[in-house]
């Protein structure tokens, strides 16, 4: 899957002024990670081995860290970098335009997913809006074990298939609920794109992992 993400209208931001924001995010998201983990600064140096005063300075947005030292903070915490360089997405609130939207598609553009939740920030459930052309077959690999999926058809026909199971034809209304953690295909028979909603579920993401629709 490729992934386009539409670009901001906004006000042109500085590096510096960028750097900024990254290193506050950054000192977020690691002084939230490491209270879950119930670790002090020194017992995070001593798994880590980055020095307790570098831990602080990140965490006080006082030091921007490099890819090397958040790698072995990571590795540390068990987490994946992306959750340490990502939005912690307190608000309760979020609204995400069209226009900025990240958008996956396969190789060949038969198959889309809009994602409708920010992108970036670890979440237990995500929904996505897809699209897939017409009689085009979109082979997904499984995911990791205990994710489930559910597909609800707005427009058109897609046929699931799970594993060697039989394919399951869905129309305009139908939904599906299906273990991911097998391999599994969405397969559109018709002359016209077919839409539907797709949520994924995770057990655990506090795991390393990349999004593979």
């Amino acid at each position: 899957m490729g992934i386009v993400t539409k670009a901001d209208s906004g006000e042109p931001q500085t590096a510096e002024g960028v750097s900024s924001k990254l290193s506050l995010v950054v000192g977020e998201n690691l002084r939230h990670l490491r209270r879950r983990h119930g670790l002090s600064l020194d017992q995070l140096a001593q798994i880590s081995g980055v020095s307790r005063a570098m831990l602080g300075q990140i965490e006080t947005g006082k030091s921007a860290p490099t890819i090397n030292l958040l790698g072995r903070i990571a590795v540390a915490l068990k987490v994946s970098v992306p959750s340490l360089i990502s939005n912690p997405g307190n608000a309760g609130t979020v609204v995400i335009p069209r226009d900025h939207a990240t958008i996956l598609t396969s190789g060949d553009g038969g198959f889309k997913c809009r994602a409708l939740f920010p992108w970036g920030e670890p979440q237990n459930i995500e929904i996505y809006e897809v699209t897939v052309a017409p009689h085009h077959r979109e082979d997904i690999a499984a995911y990791e074990p205990g994710a489930k999926k559910a597909l609800v058809v707005v427009t058109g026909h897609i046929e699931v298939t799970v594993a060697n199971d039989s394919p399951s034809r869905l129309s305009e209304g139908d939904a599906i609920l299906f273990n991911a953690d097998t391999a599994h295909r969405f397969h559109n028979p018709g002359e016209s794109d077919a839409k539907a909603f797709l949520v994924v579920a995770r057990i655990d993401r506090s795991s390393p992992r990349q999004r593979t629709l």
